[in-house]
């Protein structure tokens, strides 16, 4: 639930997401690469990037490097906002879900351990795992995150310094 304050003439919605992507990039071979680990449970068989509930006290960030050591056993060298949002609607929930997206850089060789919530992983470049992801919510914020962390240096303000 969001409150709309329109004071100004600008229209704004506000309210706490329950739920946040992050995807993960490391240096490979022939550029950029992508982490996608197929689902178990709901949604089981699809590839998809790490997500998470954000717990009550967490930020979403926090939630963010929480869910990516549950998930990947993984500690990021650096770790940003993507200043973007994954968006999809949930018809078992008759609601339009709005989640932060991050970004996690790992080394080059990095290799995840996964939880039960995932039986396997690929690392793949931009443009497969692009093609790769089930739905489109996936595929655009995966351009996004192309556009803004591969094909260009992103802006250094939207880097998060880890505690």
């Amino acid at each position: 639930a969001g409150a709309v304050h329109a004071g100004d003439g600008v229209l704004r919605v506000s309210g706490r997401a329950w739920v946040a992507s992050f995807v993960v990039l490391r240096s490979g071979h022939d550029g950029t690469e992508v982490l996608l680990m197929r689902r178990t449970g709901s949604n089981a068989g699809t590839w998809c990037q790490v997500a998470g509930r954000i717990e009550p006290g967490e930020t979403a960030w926090q939630a963010g490097l929480r869910e990516l050591r549950e998930e990947t056993g993984f500690t990021p060298e650096s770790f940003w906002s993507a200043d973007i949002c994954e968006q999809f609607y949930e018809a078992d929930r008759d609601t339009v879900t709005v989640a932060p997206v991050f970004v996690a850089r790992v080394g080059p060789g990095a290799e995840p351990t996964l939880n039960e919530e995932h039986d396997a992983h690929r690392w793949l470049g931009c443009d497969e795992a692009i093609d790769a992801v089930s739905f489109g919510g996936q595929r655009r914020m995966l351009r996004d995150i192309r556009a803004e962390f591969v094909d260009r240096t992103p802006s250094p303000h939207l880097r998060i310094d880890l505690p």
